[in-house]
This record gives C-alpha cells, structure tokens and sequence, in this order.
C-alpha cells in the first residue's frame, strides 16, 4: 500500500514499510543507547580488573597488621553504597602483566611490599604516605580508566580514613590518659603540701621548745661557773687548815655555815637540772606522719622529679604542636598557658626534691637529739645531788671538827682533794651546760631555716597541685565510644551529601533522547522529500506546498518523541507525573526536529543532511563533560537540541523551566517553516534557459 508522500531522490513511493522504519530509527537509537549508557554501575562485573598483594605484613604490639590483605578484601567485597563492584582477580605480577597484555584484565591494582609498612609509620618519627599502583591496558575503552581509577581511589581512602581513625582515637584517649594522670600527680602534691605544712607546724613548736631550753641553760651555765671559784676556795682553806690545824679551829664554825651554804646551793642545782630534764623531755615530738611524709619525699624525689619533669615536657610538647599547627581553639591556648605555669614552678620544685634527703636527715636527727638530752640532764642533776650530799658531809665533819682540832687537821688533806674534785666538777657542768645552750640556739636556728624550707615546700607544692588540678580540668576526657565517634568526625570532617553512583548522572536519559530524536528527524528527511518536485509547476502557495512537506514530517516526529519516551521509561520508571512531562517535551522537539531538518535539507540539499550530522556531534560533544572549550559550548547552545535537552532535564530534575524550553522549540520551528518556505519559493522559478520539466 503506497501513499501520497514523495519520496526523497527518487520516484518509487512512499509505503508503511518506509514510515514505520522513519518511526523506529530513533527508538531503536535510543533504545541502543539507553541499553549502553543507563546505569554503567550495575553493569561494572563486566571490567575484569587484577589485584597484586605484593604487601608484607608488620607486627605492632605482637599483633600482625596485614594492611595488604584488608585493602585487597575492601577491593573485591566493593561497597554497600554502589549496586556492582568490578571482577577482581586476585593473581601474581608474571600473571598481571600478561593479563594485561592479551587483554584480560582492563587494569592492574599492585600493592607494594611496603604498603603495610608506610600506612602504619604514622606511630613513629618519620611517617610517610602508602601508595599503590594502577596500571591500565592501552586499549581500554573511554570510560574504563576512570572507573577504575575511581573504585580504586574510593578503596584507598577509606582505607586511609580507617588509619586516621584508629591514630586520632588512640590520640584522644592519650588525652584521658594523661588528665588522670595528671590529676593522680595534683593528688600527690596535695599531699606533698599537706605533709609540709605538718613539717612546718611540728618544727615551729620544735623551735619553740629548743628556744626555751637554751634560754633556761644560760642562767644554769652562769651559776655553775659561779660554783667552780667558790669550791676553788673551799680546796684552799682546807690547805691552809692542814698546815695551821689548831689556827683552822677559830674558822671551823665559818666552813660548816659556808659548807650549808654550798649544801643548798648543790641541792638548788639539782632541783634546777631535775627541771630542766622535765623541760626538755616536754619537749613535743614531731609527728610520725612528718617523719614519713618527709622519709616518702626523699625516698621517691627521683620518681617525683621524673613524673613532674615528664609530665611538663608533655605540657610542652602538647603546647609545640598546638603552636606548629596554628591552632588558636580553647584546648589548645588552655594547653599553652598551662604549659607555661608549669615550667615556671618546675624549678622551685626540682630544688625542693633536691634538698628532701637533707630535710628528712635533720628531722630524724632531731627525734633522736631529744631523748639524749634529757637523758644528760638527768645525769647532771644525779651527780649535783651527790655534790650536795658529799658538801652536807663536809658540814657535818666541819661540826665534829670543832670538838677534835687534831682530827680535822688529819682530814682536811682528803678535803682539799675533794674539794678541788668538786671544784673541776662544777667547772665541767658549767662547761656542758654553756655547751647545751649553744646547741639549743643551733638547734633553734637550724629549725627557723627548717620551717622557712617546709613553708616553702608547702607553698611550691600546692602551686604544683593547683597547676595539675587546672591542668587535668583542662584536658579533655573521652570514654572509648567518644573517642571513636571523634576520631571518625576529624578523619573525614566534610561530607559531600547528594552525590549519587550513577556515573553518567541524571543529564544522561535527556542527552541521549535529544540525540536520538534529532537522529529520528534526520532520517525522516533521508527517506522523505523536503520539498515537493511539483513545487515549479503547482498552483499552490509556497507556504501551503512547505506545509505539505512538513505535515507527515512533523507526525513521524511526535510519533517518534512519544515512542522515545515510552523506551525512555521501560529502562528508567520515572514517576508518571514526571514523565508526562517528559513525554510532552519529547513530542514537542520532534515535531520541531522534523522542521529544523525539513529547512536544512530544502535550503543546503545533501550538505543540509551533513550539517544535521554535525549538530548531533556538538550535541554530544557537549553534553557529556564540562571542560569542553568554551567557544563549543557556546555553539551547543546555539543549536536547536540545546532547548529540547533543557526542557527534558527540567522535566525530570525540577531544574529549569519546562516553559522557556517550549519556546525554545517553537522559535526554532516557525524559523525552520520560514526557511522552508523561502526555499519552495525559490525552486518556484526557472531560468528561461532552461524548459520546464515534461
């Protein structure tokens, strides 16, 4: 069955066979290229990609860190975001590379020997990057170097993110560490300050009591060098008694009154050590909790001093890499600042620490001092007793003496010998005593510097505590699931949201519908005739016979946008709303399609079909990346399938007007209609050189 259609560059005619070819020509390229370009991700098994595990694990705290073998495992399982993975062989380089050759594998992912190596080297001083190889074969197709090449990056830097999790965490739980630390360290000085200012208030009483031995010995000490001359005399008289015997009887009477006398005087001498032994051992004793404190102190100062010398060159070192970074955030300017209280007080405290062995030895020494000095006490007030006792003898010799001169005289040689005994006992107490009493002001000086020491000491460590206290308040703390849940925000802080798998994007069903119904209208004009051959001999205007070219034109054309848009939603299930859209904006830009060609063909003839030919090529070269040259953009858009392509994205996408696509469309065609009836108009005339046609 033909019908009353020409045909274009010949006269056989036009029948369904040629129209429903003119229909199907666009859908089956579309379909084509639907097929080929819809979703590339669920088809990415078909790129066979080989995976090299030069990798040789490490060992970290005696556990095997095979990083290799986990970036291979990463590699072949994919990821639960894309819907398909590529088919990864796991093989050797010999392998690899001839697979690579003969065209096996589309690429080669090596990992080399220090991979594991250089991704665990950020725990150490000199970290570096870990890198792997992709090597991809020469022929590849367009696409497949840069799908493998993103797979491949995605694969690494997750990997990558996964190691910056695990350091930052362990970094965030070295900060809890250290506040409890930190805080232990305050604890400790705390009690350090406490123990001191027990120090000070025990050696202050100390010092009271000693002051008040030396202030009750000086008195002593005089009247014992008082004792000494007078005893001195006693030795004399007792001479001058022997070699006179009977003159000595006159004076017998004054040596009893003088030998009372010093009978008193020894007992008052007794009575005043006796007191003074009660004094001293009233003395109070320095609390034990000192003494311990103090031994604690001495004992432990190198691990004191270490701790509080480790722990400020961690302030320090902390307080660097806060200045390295330019970090200007609150932890890090609380860091800086306690980093420098602390090595301002560290002197103080290392000096203290220094002296707490000497410190603790005099502590010691006096406990030990006090006991022994009232034990010498109580020996001088035993030994003035028997000098009272043995004066008290004297007297009443002296008194027996008054009745036998001659008996007198035979013992006054043993009285003058006691007497100067006696006599160099007195010297000997006054000696002692005055010796006591400068070691009592000794004592009480040494004990001023001790409570200035001890105040000191109490003083530096409590700035010490305070400093630590501010510093474990200072220093964030993390439970083990914050610390994670932190590390895995700075690990990867920025996330793009909205970026889907689709490696063509959502432009790719309008691009490729556009192309293939500006191909559709294209191959309408390769079958049909553009302008009528009876246009020189019709009676009919110019606009009515280019109507008539156009007509079954533009019906194949709506025709073909509502059959592109029925393939179009069998590949893609848009929702119906939007494709109705969709399926409008189709229909429309083959009908415009259809003129735009018509024009083409009745004004350039077969060079028309070239130039059609060629806007299908702009089209596509414009439509799939966007660092082509600006000046073939611009030309792009200048082409009648720049609006249709327009129209469908904001039909699918909300991006756009649908509206300013539809005029597009519309200006495009009423040109095409207008050159159409320009160039039947001009085949309307013949040279007269010419006959007209039989």
């Amino acid at each position: 069955m033909t019908l009353p259609i020409e045909r274009a560059r010949t006269r056989r005619p036009v029948t369904w066979v040629t129209i429903i070819g003119a229909l199907l020509l666009p859908v089956i390229v579309g379909a084509i290229l639907v097929a080929a370009f819809y979703d590339p991700a669920e088809r990415l098994d078909n790129v066979t990609a080989a995976i090299v595990n030069d990798d040789e694990p490490v060992t970290i705290d005696d556990q095997t860190v095979p990083l290799g073998r986990q970036l291979t495992a990463g590699l072949v399982e994919g990821s639960d975001d894309l819907p398909s993975n590529l088919d990864w062989t796991i093989t050797n380089d010999d392998d690899a590379a001839a697979g690579l050759a003969d065209g096996t594998y589309s690429a080669v992912v090596t990992i080399p020997a220090e991979f594991s190596a250089a991704a665990t080297s950020t725990a150490g001083d000199d970290p570096e990057r870990a890198v792997i190889e992709v090597t991809t074969a020469p022929d590849n197709l367009v696409v497949d170097d840069a799908i493998t090449a993103q797979i491949t990056s995605a694969a690494a830097s997750i990997m990558g993110q996964e190691l910056s999790e695990v350091y930052l965490e362990n970094v965030f739980l070295g900060f809890t560490t250290l506040g409890d630390q930190l805080g232990e360290a305050a604890d400790g000085a705390d009690q350090l300050a406490s123990g001191a200012d027990q120090l000070a208030d025990g050696t202050a009483q100390y010092v009271d009591g000693v002051g008040q031995l030396a202030a009750g010995a000086q008195p002593l000490a005089t009247g014992a060098a008082a004792l000494a001359p007078g005893i001195g005399e006693i030795a004399d008289g007792a001479a001058a008694l022997s070699a006179g015997g009977y003159e000595a009887a006159d004076g017998i009477d004054d040596l009893a009154g003088g030998a009372g006398a010093l009978s008193t005087g020894a007992s008052d001498l007794a009575d005043g050590l006796s007191s003074l032994a009660d004094l001293t051992a009233q003395i109070p004793e320095i609390p034990q909790g000192v003494i311990d404190a103090a031994d604690a102190v001495a004992a432990n100062s190198e691990e004191i001093g270490q701790f509080v010398t480790g722990s400020a060159a961690t302030l320090t070192a902390l307080a660097d890499e806060c200045r390295a970074a330019g970090d200007t955030g609150t932890v890090c300017a609380e860091i800086i600042a306690l980093s420098d209280e602390t090595n301002a007080a560290l002197p103080t405290v290392t000096e203290i620490l220094d002296d707490s062995d000497e410190i603790a030895a005099g502590i010691a020494q006096f406990q030990d001092a006090g006991p022994q000095l009232t034990a010498a006490l109580q020996a001088s007030a035993a030994g003035a007793d028997e000098i009272a006792a043995g004066v008290g003898g004297i007297a009443g010799g002296a008194s027996q003496a008054a009745s036998g001169v001659r008996e007198i005289a035979a013992g006054t040689g043993a009285l003058g010998t006691g007497a100067e005994e006696a006599s160099a006992g007195a010297a000997q107490v006054a000696d002692g005593v005055q010796q006591l009493a400068d070691g009592a002001q000794q004592a009480a000086d040494g004990g001023t510097a001790l409570v200035t020491g001890s105040d000191q000491t109490a003083d530096g460590a409590g700035e010490l505590a305070s400093g630590l206290h501010t510093a474990a308040d200072e220093i964030p703390s993390y439970t083990d699931d914050e610390a994670q849940t932190l590390a895995s925000v700075v690990a990867d802080p920025v996330e793009a949201d909205g970026i889907g798998s689709d490696l063509f994007g959502a432009t790719a069903v309008p691009l490729l519908a556009a192309l293939a119904l500006w191909i559709g209208g294209l191959g309408t004009f390769v079958a049909l005739q553009a302008v009528t051959a009876r246009a020189l001999t019709s009676r009919s205007a110019s606009a009515l016979l280019a109507l008539r070219g156009l007509a079954p034109a533009a019906a194949i054309g709506a025709a073909q946008g509502l059959l592109v848009a029925g393939v179009v939603q069998i590949a893609a299930t848009y929702e119906f709303g939007e494709w109705t859209v969709f399926a409008g904006v189709c229909v429309v830009a083959g009908i415009a399609f259809a003129g735009v060609n018509q024009a083409l063909v009745a004004v350039f003839g077969g060079a028309g079909r070239w130039i059609a030919a060629l806007v299908a090529v702009l089209a596509v070269a414009a439509g799939i990346v966007s660092t082509v040259p600006g000046w073939l953009s611009s030309l792009a858009a200048a082409m009648p399938t720049a609006p249709a392509y327009n129209g469908m994205v904001a039909a699918l996408t909300s991006d756009g007007s649908v509206g300013a696509a539809l005029v597009g469309l519309t200006v495009w065609m009423l040109l095409a209609f207008i050159a159409t009836v320009i160039a039947v108009a001009r085949r309307r005339s013949a040279p007269a050189a010419h006959p007209l046609p039989a």
